[in-house]
């Protein structure tokens, strides 16, 4: 049987960018999406009294609300039917029933976004290579209870995956549209329209600035 040896040269320079790559991974745990902003950001709560409350504010899509820094604690905002709007870097969010949603477009049609995000967890170690359904429940429930949610962190296993749902004010209603077939249907009047710009344009449901300009267009004409 013949035995291979490293080079004690080329063995040193494995083993020493080995553990650089195990530092690094430890200095840098896994960004969490669950918040819209990167960071706490100074922004204006805009009461319906016309009182302004300034503080860092950030909007967590994992738990749809709008999180507030009172010294180093996360705190939610409370009697959103006493907010009227949430300014935070020239973006608007508004009170929709029990959470909040980004205003991006205001005209003859008025264009929202509601920010999601769901998490996929780990779960434990099971038998045969697989994951405990039950320690995954549990662990789920873990990283609630805990307070995981506001953190900006995600623990390493944790995933998360963010999604966005469009709502349309349109003659004084608000109508939810999941892609742009839905969206044509609501502009039924427009039809020939919406058909020949779609045609031309790449109007894409993850696009915002792409539904953006199709509803100027269709303002317009």
């Amino acid at each position: 049987m013949v035995k291979f040896r490293l080079p004690k040269g080329l063995f040193l320079q494995i083993f020493l960018c080995f553990n650089i790559l195990i530092g690094f991974a430890q200095r840098n745990p896994i960004e969490v999406t669950h918040y819209v902003f990167p960071e706490f950001t100074k922004g204006i709560v805009l009461m319906k009294t016309g009182i302004r409350n300034e503080s860092l504010l950030n909007y967590n899509s994992l738990t749809k609300e709008m999180i507030f820094l009172k010294n180093t604690t996360k705190l939610a905002l409370g009697q959103l039917e006493t907010i009227d709007t949430v300014y935070i870097l020239n973006r608007k969010f508004i009170p929709q029933h029990d959470h909040f949603i980004e205003l991006i477009y205001k005209s003859k049609y008025s264009l929202f976004v509601d920010h999601k995000c769901k998490l996929k967890d780990p779960g434990k170690p099971a038998g045969y290579g697989g994951t405990s359904q039950t320690s995954a429940i549990s662990t789920y429930s873990t990283f609630f209870s805990g307070g995981r949610a506001y953190e900006m962190k995600l623990p390493e296993g944790y995933e998360t995956q963010s999604s966005v749902e469009y709502w349309l004010d349109k003659d004084g209603k608000m109508n939810k549209f999941l892609s742009i077939r839905q969206l044509s249907k609501l502009f039924d009047e427009k039809e020939s329209l919406f058909k020949a710009y779609t045609k031309k344009n790449d109007v894409d449901y993850d696009n915002q600035n792409s539904i953006v300009e199709l509803l100027k267009y269709l303002q317009a004409n």
